[in-house]
């Protein structure tokens, strides 16, 4: 399993309204064998930029994903990572600590095109696309 950053899901939108195929569907295509699952922070931030605006057609394009909510450890894994940037002086939007969390919590990669912030992530591994 593979986790999602949002990033992947707009590319993924993008690509589907130009109805071309582009870096993230090439990619997602080299990588048959791996299940998505995304944050439930990547449930938020995808339906803030999301164009319907009914639940219902929302809902449908997460069908795909299993959703991680967050639970405890993930919650005690972002307060960890957010002192050791602090410490460092190194500050990451806590959307992508959120997601970090998770993955690390989950054992899980990161897909995404925003390496500057999760490379930055002590422990966390990234793939981009």
């Amino acid at each position: 399993m593979i986790l999602f950053d949002t990033t992947v899901l707009i590319d993924l939108e993008r690509e589907s309204q130009r109805g071309t195929p582009g870096p993230v569907v090439s990619f997602l295509q080299s990588i048959p064998e791996e299940h998505p699952a995304i944050s439930v922070i990547t449930v938020g931030e995808f339906g803030e930029g999301f164009v319907e605006h009914t639940f219902e057609a929302f809902s449908s394009r997460l069908v795909p994903y299993t959703v991680i909510l967050i639970d405890e450890r993930i919650a005690w894994r972002y307060a960890l990572i957010s002192r050791e940037g602090r410490s460092k002086g190194i500050r990451i939007g806590d959307n992508d600590l959120w997601i970090a969390a998770t993955a690390i919590e989950h054992r899980l990669c990161v897909l995404t095109r925003n390496t500057r912030h999760f490379n930055r992530i002590t422990g966390l591994l990234v793939q981009e696309y």
